[in-house]
């Protein structure tokens, strides 16, 4: 059914999308990828059910345009996302799904810390998993023309999803870019990482927790977690320490930086003498240091920021402390 919504939508487009709604090419999008999903075996009636009331939305392609452009410091995005009723909210879940946890490290051997912290900054352990409809928010990226292949092949694994049954077109939610369910995977991460870990014949990131762990846990397995090892942890570095001689990818044996009068801010090294390490000091040598282990780099195949990775790391080590 074409909703107000859509309505209002598509009477308020920018110019290039006017131009697009003058010469109907959305229609014309549209029948171009349900040909395509067709071929990919996609039935008639998924596709029907995918697109109903399906039109360009306006607040999918503000969202994309108007991304604000800001330096953001490590302290301030810290401060934003490291806060104590995140770490308050995640301690107490981890309290009552221990269990699951533990199920979820015994299968995929990822430990609770690095799930809980991405689960805590995806979706705020399951509270905040995004608004827009999926398909109508991929549909409209693809159309528009900015990573229009991207948005495209996106799209198609979303209809792949549905053909499988693992949601309802209704259900499937997500955010403005199509990011979907509490660990807010892509369409082409879930139909790669998505596990039914709970049993129920469906793959369900959107409201089963076991199925939400066990497929973050499946995601870092697959991109090279080494199981009991850390991520990392904060350090301190000794005076003149040469920060352009760091960075994530100077991968040293941990006796070298120790050597060179880099000391860990707890008790012990997280490694051994030979593990390799890197040194990253995300707001220079005068802000917060942290030495990297392997597990960085798996968490930053999930996100490529190193604010991100570390932020998992830190919130996964007070929640699970």
């Amino acid at each position: 059914m074409l909703t107000r919504r859509h309505i209002l939508a598509a009477s308020i487009l920018t110019p290039m999308a006017e131009a697009h709604a003058a010469t109907g090419s959305f229609q014309s999008f549209v029948t171009g990828v349900k040909a395509e999903a067709r071929k990919a075996g996609v039935s008639d009636a998924t596709l029907e059910r995918a697109f109903a009331g399906v039109a360009p939305n306006q607040k999918v392609l503000d969202r994309d345009r108007h991304q604000p452009e800001f330096t953001m410091t490590w302290a301030r995005y810290k401060t934003l996302v490291v806060n104590e009723q995140r770490i308050a909210n995640g301690r107490e879940i981890f309290r009552r799904e221990r269990a699951l946890f533990r199920q979820v490290e015994d299968r995929f051997a990822v430990g609770p810390g690095v799930i809980a912290g991405i689960w805590g900054l995806e979706s705020g352990f399951g509270v905040t998993t995004g608004d827009f409809h999926v398909v109508e928010a991929l549909a409209t990226l693809a159309w528009d023309g900015r990573r229009a292949s991207f948005f495209r092949g996106e799209l198609m694994a979303a209809l792949k999803i549905l053909e499988r049954g693992d949601i309802a077109p209704a259900r499937m939610m997500g955010s403005y870019a199509g990011a979907m369910g509490q660990p807010q995977f892509m369409p082409s991460s879930y139909l790669r990482f998505a596990v039914d870990f709970e049993g129920h014949g469906r793959r369900d990131i959107w409201t089963s927790r076991p199925d939400v762990l066990g497929s973050i846990a499946n995601y870092l397995a697959k991109s090279g977690w080494r199981a009991g090892e850390s991520w990392g942890q904060q350090v301190a570095l000794p005076p003149g320490f040469d920060v352009a001689s760091a960075g994530r990818d100077a991968m040293r044996p941990l006796s070298e930086w120790a050597r060179q009068g880099v000391r860990p801010l707890e008790a012990n090294w997280r490694g051994q003498a030979d593990t390799p390490a890197a040194v990253v000091a995300p707001d220079g040598a005068e802000g917060e240091a942290f030495i990297t282990y392997a597990n960085f780099k798996a968490i930053r195949r999930y996100n490529p920021s190193d604010f991100y990775a570390i932020a998992v790391g830190i919130v996964g080590d007070r929640v699970t402390a």
